[in-house]
């Protein structure tokens, strides 16, 4: 019971930050493993408890969805679902120990393309031309990504496709807060059927977390996108840091 009030918070801010940008994982991941539970189930419990988020955040962008690098959000979505599962099935396979290890590198990838990726990106598409098809297949390794590391998704999502696309983080956060809904519907149906969700946890962070992703997101409607990216890019930095000392 003592750890119900830290949890209500973490999942009412880590909700605002998914609507804003993601990385609402970095908050309640760590607020879970201190109230006790493993990081595997942790985690499997984090995707669960911010996936009402999602789609409260989900309904508040909804005038603003559109495709992504020219390609339209159905085959987005289907590739995203597809590697949900597929992530969420790597995720149970994985010993807690080596989950441990793993987590503060695919931080660290998550962070550097953020931070590097428009730069990054400006080159790589000055040089290369991706068709519909190279787009659905990194948007599927994405959904992998989602599936077996709730954590920082929906920040790998904007790294990965400012590489993509031209536009700025607040005109593809409408759709990448969908496509991260996306992937997370095939995760959240796994994990609740293998057992793999702590319920009273869970439970503590879902309803703030929802009530947080609608109002993070009416919020980062008024927000500029260079504030956007800063805050995003260091939240992940810190937080990339702290995991990297947990594990070692």
């Amino acid at each position: 019971m003592t750890d119900l009030p830290l949890l209500a918070a973490a999942g009412f801010l880590a909700g605002a930050m998914n609507a804003a940008a993601g990385g609402g994982s970095f908050v309640t991941l760590p607020a879970l493993i201190f109230a006790g539970l493993p990081s595997v189930t942790a985690n499997a419990s984090s995707t669960v408890a911010l996936y009402p988020g999602s789609l409260a955040s989900s309904w508040a962008y909804r005038d603003g969805l559109s495709g992504l690098a020219g390609v339209p959000l159905a085959p987005l979505a289907v590739a995203s679902i597809a590697g949900g599962l597929l992530g969420a099935a790597l995720l149970l396979a994985t010993p807690p120990v080596a989950f441990d290890r793993i987590v503060p590198w695919l931080l660290l990838a998550a962070t550097l393309a953020l931070g590097c990726g428009r730069e990054a990106g400006a080159r790589l598409r000055g040089r290369v031309r991706l068709g519909a098809a190279p787009v659905v297949a990194v948007q599927f390794l994405l959904g992998i990504y989602g599936g077996y590391f709730g954590g920082a998704v929906g920040i790998m999502m904007m790294a990965v496709w400012s590489l993509l696309s031209g536009a700025d983080l607040k005109a593809m956060n409408p759709a990448k807060t969908l496509l991260v809904a996306a992937a997370n519907t095939a995760a959240v149906v796994w994990f609740v059927a293998a057992g793999a969700v702590a319920w009273p946890e869970t439970l503590a962070v879902l309803v703030p977390g929802a009530l947080g992703g609608y109002v993070g997101a009416r919020a980062a409607l008024r927000v500029r996108p260079a504030h956007l990216r800063a805050g995003v890019t260091f939240v992940a930095g810190a937080m990339t840091a702290a995991f990297f000392l947990r594990a070692w």
